[in-house]
C-alpha cells in the first residue's frame, strides 16, 4: 500500500528519482527533521526545507517479522529505525533488504537505496560495504 503522499512529505518520496534521500532541514537552527512537519521542532520556525541527506546511518533498533500481515509481501523481513549519520536522534522508519535477517545487528552500518512504487521511490537500506 502506497503512503498518503502531501505537499510537505512529497519530497520525501520522491526524491529517489533522482538518487536523493530528502529531509526537511531549518533553516533557523539548521536541524534536521523527519517525519516532515510544518514547523521546526527545535526552533519553532517554519522555514523548513528539504535537503538531499548523505543517505548513510546505522541500525538503531529492529525487529523482524514473521507474520504474513500482506500475502504479497514474503516473511521474513526486517523493521528497522535507522539513525542517519547527520545528527543523532534524526531515525526513520525502514526496511533492511540485501541481507539475511538474522545478519541484522544494532549499530550495524547501512546505505539507502530506492525502490520504486509506481511515481514515489520508498527509501530501504542496505549493509554498508566494509
Amino acid at each position: 500500500m502506497a503512503p498518503a503522499v502531501t505537499d510537505l512529505n512529497r519530497p520525501f518520496w520522491t526524491g529517489g528519482a533522482e538518487g536523493k534521500l530528502l529531509i526537511q532541514r531549518c533553516s533557523g537552527c539548521g536541524r534536521w527533521v523527519h517525519p516532515p512537519v510544518s514547523g521546526c521542532t527545535a526552533c519553532g520556525t517554519s522555514e523548513l526545507r528539504p535537503e538531499p541527506v548523505s543517505g548513510r546511518g546505522t541500525v538503531f533498533t529492529f525487529t523482524v517479522n514473521r507474520h504474513p500481515f500482506n500475502p504479497a509481501v514474503p516473511v521474513p523481513y526486517v523493521i528497522a529505525l535507522v539513525e542517519l549519520e547527520e545528527q543523532a536522534d534524526l531515525r526513520l522508519t525502514t526496511n533492511i533488504v540485501n541481507c539475511p535477517v538474522d545478519d541484522v545487528t544494532v549499530g550495524m552500518p547501512v546505505q539507502v537505496l530506492f525502490e520504486q512504487q509506481d511515481d514515489l521511490y520508498i527509501p530501504l537500506f542496505e549493509p554498508r560495504p566494509a
